[in-house]
């Protein structure tokens, strides 16, 4: 269950900056994927039951050279076999567990992962990545679809927070991709390298799933994904009544960025690579 995106269609639309963390806001980066600006405050979207907040709709993107063609194509859709590089064989689901058993918060509070709920979820840190451990609500908005449309879901928004390399709203029914919290006096995930386009590992069962971030949910929940990533980790990716109430760990490998940012091949590939770093393998 979750609410509508904090998805304000207007292409002007941006997030608030955040008021408790001392200095400057950080510079945006160059490339495709658009960074974060103030932005006066957002009216209230309508409520999902379960979750509640805002969600901010597409954030701008920088003028820059030429994007390469995107190598989404057969096999790199949610579900689609995973590749390994070589002989080497993925990384497992207990590997990266094992890695983030324990937390060193980097977040100044707690995350809800529901409206309602009580405030537990910290966000954790390493210098390679940050992780947090949470539900998985199933985000379907931006670019309309079969199964992810106003017609499936009463509050659907044709937007998401990031775009393609074409300009337009994410597929949420193909390409993986997980949420981030809005920036706020509990954690701004700018602070911490993390962007539109930087590379996720989710974990559920003993599953593994690489995905992209590529929305941006309420300011005080956490544990969100598309209809893809949802699918991909067997997880009922329903819209009204799927995803899973626990037992979700999502890892974002710090500095990362698959370019363009739809390229589920690139994700699989380069989150493979940065997990096999992180593990010490």
């Amino acid at each position: 269950m979750r609410v509508q995106s904090l998805t304000l269609v207007a292409a002007s639309a941006a997030l608030l900056a955040p008021t408790t963390f001392p200095g400057a806001s950080p510079q945006p980066r160059s490339g495709s994927q658009a960074q974060l600006r103030p932005d006066p405050q957002p009216q209230p979207d309508p409520v999902r039951a379960g979750r509640s907040g805002h969600r901010t709709g597409p954030v701008p993107r920088p003028q820059a050279g030429p994007v390469p063609p995107s190598r989404t194509g057969p096999g790199t859709e949610a579900g689609a076999p995973r590749r390994e590089s070589g002989r080497e064989r993925p990384v497992r689901a207990e590997e990266l567990l094992a890695k983030v058993r324990g937390c060193d918060p980097v977040s100044h509070g707690r995350y809800r992962t529901d409206a309602g709920a009580s405030a537990d979820i910290p966000v954790c840190g390493t210098d390679d990545a940050v992780y947090w451990k949470a539900d998985l609500d199933v985000d379907c908005d931006g670019r309309p679809g079969d199964r992810c449309n106003s017609g499936t879901d009463p509050h659907f928004t044709p937007a998401t927070a990031y775009t393609g390399s074409d300009g337009r709203p994410l597929d949420a029914e193909r390409l993986p991709y997980v949420v981030v919290p809005q920036p706020s006096g509990i954690w701004d995930h700018r602070e911490h390298d993390v962007h539109g386009g930087s590379v996720a590992a989710v974990v559920h069962g003993d599953r593994v799933r690489y995905a992209v971030v590529g929305d941006i949910g309420p300011r005080d929940l956490i544990g969100e994904a598309s209809y893809a990533a949802a699918q991909s980790l067997g997880i009922p990716a329903d819209p009204h009544g799927g995803g899973v109430a626990s037992g979700v760990t999502y890892i974002v490998f710090k500095d990362s960025e698959v370019e363009p940012i739809e390229d589920g091949a690139a994700a699989e590939e380069t989150g493979e690579r940065l997990a096999r770093e992180f593990v010490g393998d």
